[in-house]
């Protein structure tokens, strides 16, 4: 072997590792390479079946769509699975169930099963002018006597109207909003030419003497200020008149109890949009605004269609680009197949992950649009490094060993970044994740990434080596046919022999001469190249034609380290015509590697890193977490339009939020009472507690009373009240025994919170101040309201996927230290990751993207798609010794910074049409994604190299032995045969 060359042996054992210190990872290095190099052979031995079965089985799996199903409960998706506001609304429905409530209800705070709501605005003018207030009660009539036919045709169709589906109230009567019975009042009061009665806001009383919160039912207000001064919209006290409003929101509730009431329900939502579309369509000087409790997931789940034929275009953009990065001048090393290969690889694995959900009884959802981009990125750098291993091996070596070298050469690196998003993503779809959305987008993610990652060591790989096999025959890589030889095509037109110009080997032969040496830094050659063997003499290069002692070992034995540098330089197959190499590999070999290495510019790149890092910390103290579910649904469709009218009309105050007292508390006890009005202090307020106190006021009695006279009182006196029986909803009572008045078990009060436009964040801090409070107070009591399950521990459920996912990858980085990677490739490695992590959370805040589940899973896979960009460079530089670290980086530049330059012009070109998709959820993901792509590249191909050439890990120079006399030089000699192969004989 090597060691036989006398002089050799000591360079050769410098460059060595030190085998007490890395004996394992030698081993473990060694075996790994073995492994890959004899499954390559083996796929190469069998390309039909292994081409063929992943067909056949996308085939099979892609026929199971017919158990398609979509993901129904989009609140249990988009909300923190395991919260206390949902264990809360467990309880508050137990207590105060909807159908409970006989009197009022609250449509932002009762949220039953289904209802249809509608918000009302005006171009111009007021909601209670005379003509629009006619109008809406117009439409509120039509909805009421509105039918729906269940089942739609048949002799067993029974027309269902609102009466029949709507919740009742003590009187078997429809529980309608308070304002409905307040506008039909002031109706009355014109039609009858009587004095209009005074709406006061927000709480505002009706002619029976009760007392109704209409601050979620009218918006836009503005009131009559002190002395008739006009107040502006929403700065109105306590009780003031209104002068006019610009909103009004009707909610309808639905009872939906069975299939078949489920069922009805549904239909009536369906004809309520449709009704209030026609009814718009009659009276333009309105605007409606409708929302069913299907609106959402409708909405949600409509961004998945409104991409399909982005998606597509998508495709066909990457297949375009693909095509052009696999193609050279060379007809016949050229590869155009292949790059719409890999696109059918991921096609492929794609088809048969979705096959396997389906017929495990998955749903989909449209976070899922996230998926193909995730396999996307992966499988396209994987089969450009392949590619790019593939053009490095000898032309001279059989098919099947050139496939062998590939596997050798990148399916290690390859499978170690596969691991990496196996880590993150199968960690963030672990029961540890609290975001079901975040769960199931990361288990279809691994499975997808699985499949793929097998498919591109079977399916690709074998058309590799049936590409392999049309270039040993010397046929045109795109149409097949075999290429005529220069003779030939000298008599052929112009376009023709453009067209088929190739390179024959007798051609490269004939213009290297046996010993014209080229020292000029070539292109790097696999690590496994075959090391030659040859007895060499201290003469002239001439005498090593002249002895007989020459052997050389066509590939049989491969070595697992790297060559010094000038051995891969001189063994390196030398371009003879440049002009012939792949467009991007001549640029990056010729012009980039040295500018971007030059000592000029490296100030330059370490600023700019500072100015990326600067902009990074900026946006990453500015990152705001996106909660709202309307964030995440197409635009222009219901919900969103109903999200801006009530921002735009109903931001003055909060929602109604719950105040629920769980436990029997000693209400007649004057210091409880001070405690829970203090509570309720600063809030507008529906309160039985209050109105019963200023009732006991009114009539000379005393509010702190024994337990039961202030029982009784409040059962046989207040509540019968006409004006005070609505509040009988809000109490629970708990007998004692006979003859003893009962217990207050439970109650309920209704607060209201002035607002101002950073409304979920204001009700966050409110949730946390009332939560504390209740620790300490005497009274157990609990706050509830719908959207704080969507709040409730929000920012922790989001973002601990993320932290989990991070620290799982610095945890393998170590792991794989110590057993497969170089230590400080997998410090840089996890240095990079990080970075790239931190420049894309703080540009996406500087861009609008807020931190909720979608831009969360795309920072989940930004982890792998960072790992398979930066990880190739920092190992081919890490395993190079000797020489300079500018020459490494040159080398590990040319050899892996082309494949990242062509992911990344295909997977941009592939999320250029998704960002023409109207949809938030879409917006989301391609801003992120686009940022991952950005940053990763600006990694690997700007930072990294600039660092590695002043920052470790350092590289070895070769020190001249003791006692030599001469500087020894390892050169390339290529013999002319009249064979093809072209022997290699190595001279010292």
């Amino acid at each position: 072997m090597l060691g036989s060359a006398p002089g050799l042996s000591g360079r050769w054992e410098r460059l060595e590792p030190r085998p007490r210190a890395r004996m394992l990872r030698k081993v473990l290095h060694a075996g790994l390479r073995t492994s890959f190099h004899a499954l390559g052979r083996f796929v190469a031995s069998h390309p039909v079946f292994f081409a063929s079965t992943p067909v056949l089985l996308s085939i099979l799996l892609g026929a199971s769509f017919s158990r398609y199903r979509v993901e129904e409960d989009v609140e249990g998706m988009l909300a923190p699975k395991h919260s206390l506001a949902k264990i809360e609304g467990n309880l508050v429905d137990s207590l105060f169930p909807v159908n409970r409530s006989k009197h009022a209800l609250y449509s932002d705070l009762q949220t039953p099963g289904r209802y249809g709501r509608v918000i009302v605005t005006t171009r111009k003018g007021s909601v209670l002018d005379p003509v629009h207030l006619d109008t809406i009660l117009k439409l509120h009539k039509r909805i009421y006597q509105m039918q729906v036919t269940v089942p739609a045709t048949g002799v067993n169709s029974y027309n269902y109207s609102f009466s029949y589906l709507c919740l009742p109230d003590d009187k078997n009567v429809c529980i309608i909003d308070d304002i409905i019975r307040a506008m039909e009042e002031i109706q009355s009061a014109r039609t009858s030419n009587r004095s209009v009665p005074i709406l006061r806001y927000p709480i505002t009383q009706l002619a029976d003497g009760r007392q109704a919160y209409i601050g979620h039912q009218l918006g836009g207000v503005q009131g009559w200020g002190p002395s008739g001064a006009v107040r502006g919209q929403g700065t109105g006290a306590r009780g003031e008149g209104v002068r006019s409003a610009r909103a009004l929101q009707l909610t309808y509730y639905l009872q939906a109890h069975g299939s078949l009431m489920d069922r009805v329900a549904s239909q009536w939502e369906k004809a309520f949009c449709a009704e209030l579309q026609h009814f718009a369509a009659l009276h333009p000087k309105l605007g409606l605004y409708p929302s069913t409790s299907s609106s959402l997931r409708t909405d949600f789940q409509f961004s998945s269609v409104l991409a399909h034929r982005p998606l597509m275009a998508s495709l066909g953009a990457c297949g375009v680009l693909a095509v052009l990065c696999c193609s050279m001048r060379d007809c016949v090393r050229s590869k155009p197949w292949l790059g719409l290969l890999a696109l059918l690889s991921v096609t492929l694995s794609g088809l048969t992950a979705a096959g396997i959900l389906n017929l495990t009884g998955a749903t989909y959802n449209s976070t899922y649009l996230g998926i193909p981009f995730v396999m996307l990125g992966h499988g396209l750098f994987g089969s450009f490094e392949m590619l790019s291993s593939w053009r490095r091996t000898r032309e001279d070596q059989h098919v099947k060993e050139r496939v062998a070298s590939v596997f050798e050469d990148v399916m290690l690196r390859f499978s170690g970044s596969t691991m990496l998003h196996l880590m993150t993503l199968g960690l963030a779809a672990s029961p540890l994740t609290n975001m079901e959305a975040v769960r199931l987008f990361c288990r279809t993610a691994t499975l997808s990434v699985t499949i793929s990652y097998v498919y591109m060591l079977s399916f690709y790989s074998s058309c590799l080596v049936f590409t392999g096999y049309l270039e040993t025959g010397y046929r045109h890589g795109c149409f097949c046919r075999r290429v005529p030889k220069p003779d030939r095509l000298d008599s052929k037109p112009a376009w023709y022999r453009c067209l088929m110009y190739t390179r024959y080997q007798d051609e490269a032969q004939t213009t290297n001469p046996p010993h014209e040496v080229d020292h000029s830094p070539a292109q790097m050659p696999n690590s496994n190249l075959t090391l030659t063997h040859a007895h060499t003499h201290p003469h002239t290069p001439n005498n090593t034609a002249a002895h007989g002692h020459v052997h050389v070992a066509n590939s049989t034995h491969t070595h697992p380290h790297p060559l010094p540098l000038p051995l891969a330089h001189s063994t390196a197959n030398t371009d003879p015509n440049p002009q012939d190499s792949h467009l991007l590999l001549g640029c990056m070999r010729r012009c980039y590697g040295d500018w971007i290495t030059n000592t000029y510019v490296k100030p330059f790149v370490v600023l700019l890193y500072l100015v990326y890092i600067s902009f990074g910390l900026m946006g990453f103290l500015q990152v705001t977490q996106g909660s709202d579910p309307s964030a995440l649904v197409a635009m222009d469709t219901a919900t969103v339009l109903y999200t801006r009218a009530q921002q735009r009309y109903f931001s003055s105050y909060s929602p109604v939020i719950g105040f629920y007292i769980y436990e029997s508390a000693p209400y007649w006890n004057a210091s409880v009472q001070r405690d829970l009005l203090e509570y309720a202090k600063g809030f507008q307020r529906i309160s039985w507690l209050e109105s019963y106190l200023n009732y006991l006021s009114d009539r000379n009695q005393s509010t702190s009373q024994p337990r039961e006279n202030f029982t009784h009182t409040l059962r046989h006196s207040f509540l019968r009240e006409p004006q005070f029986a609505h509040f009988a909803d809000d109490i629970i009572f708990a007998e004692r025994g006979q003859g003893e008045e009962p217990d207050v078990a439970a109650s309920r009060i209704f607060l209201v919170a002035k607002t101002t436009e950073n409304k979920r964040e204001e009700m966050s801090v409110l949730l946390d101040t009332l939560r504390r409070l209740s620790l300490t107070s005497r009274v157990r009591f609990l706050i509830f309201n719908p959207s704080f399950v969507y709040l409730d521990r929000y920012a922790a459920a989001v973002s601990s996927p993320l932290r989990h996912s991070l620290l799982a990858v610095l945890f393998l980085l170590g792991l794989s230290s110590l057993a497969v990677m170089e230590p400080l490739v997998s410090v840089w490695l996890g240095l990079t990751l990080l970075s790239v992590q931190f420049g894309v959370l703080g540009f996406m805040t500087l861009w609008g993207v807020e931190l909720d589940c979608m831009s969360v899973l795309c920072l989940i896979s930004a982890l792998g798609h960072s790992a398979d960009s930066s990880g190739p460079l920092l190992c081919g530089f890490a395993s190079g010794q000797g020489d300079s670290r500018t020459r490494w980086v040159r080398v590990a530049l040319e050899r892996h910074g082309v494949p990242s330059l062509q992911t990344l012009i295909c997977y941009s070109a592939a999320l250029v049409p998704v960002s023409s998709v109207r949809s938030n959820l879409t917006r989301t993901l391609f801003r992120c994604l686009t940022l991952t792509a950005g940053c990763s590249v600006l990694h690997t191909l700007a930072f990294l190299p600039t660092l590695l050439t002043f920052l470790p890990p350092s590289k070895s120079q070769g020190q001249r032995p003791e006692g030599e006399g001469q500087r020894q030089e390892v050169e390339c000699v290529e013999m002319n045969d009249s064979t093809r192969v072209v022997d290699q004989i190595t001279t010292v």
